[in-house]
């Protein structure tokens, strides 16, 4: 059984951010954790980009995320919902 996890993610981004959130969704794909990712307008500032994973690689995926994150210096522009 698959589960999803949402990011939000801000939209007014630099482009370094850009780039950058970019090079974390691109990473997902490449190491199987998804085959696709669906954005969606959350609010106006914030969008919402869901995918699908398989629930024994969610932990997995969530710490990666984190850390990614952390040490991107993505904290005000990326969040695990």
């Amino acid at each position: 059984m698959e589960k999803a996890i949402q990011l939000k993610v801000r939209k007014d981004l630099d482009p370094h951010q850009q780039l950058t959130v970019i090079k974390l969704k691109g990473i997902l794909i490449s190491k199987g954790y998804t085959e696709i990712i669906h954005i969606m307008d959350f609010d106006e500032d914030f969008h919402i980009n869901t995918f699908e994973t398989a629930t024994e690689k969610r932990n997995e995926v969530q710490q990666y995320i984190a850390a990614f994150i952390n040490s991107e210096n993505l904290s005000d522009t990326v969040s695990i919902t």
